[in-house]
């Protein structure tokens, strides 16, 4: 390094330095308030948006028989042979907690 050749501090503020601006209390309500009504803003475009992708499927009532299991009765139903995805299907339109079903029991399936 040259001898003449000076190193210079980065231009900083000084420790302690207040700004030129201060907020009043007034001011600050009217930032609280702005903050509010953007976050209600956004709110109220996020709840116009429906979270349903299609409309609702047409169901029938139908009644457990003896003998009926959920397996026999999504398996009459499903076209597509494929049997656990109209099991949860059918477990999801009744809100049933477990495949086990009652005699008299009833169902509502999807229509076919």
């Amino acid at each position: 390094m040259n001898a003449t050749t000076q190193i210079l501090p980065a231009a900083a503020a000084p420790i302690g330095h207040v700004p030129d601006y201060r907020l009043t209390r007034r001011g600050r309500v009217v930032v609280l308030f702005a903050g509010l009504f953007v976050v209600l803003a956004i709110g109220v475009v996020f709840a116009g948006v429906s979270l349903a992708s299609e409309e609702p499927q047409p169901t029938e009532t139908i009644q457990v028989l003896p003998g009926d299991t959920l397996w026999d009765i999504s398996s009459d139903l499903s076209d597509d042979g494929d049997v656990r995805s109209m099991m949860r299907h059918i477990e999801q339109l009744n809100s049933l907690d477990t495949v086990s079903l009652t005699v008299g029991q009833r169902l509502e399936v999807p229509l076919g």
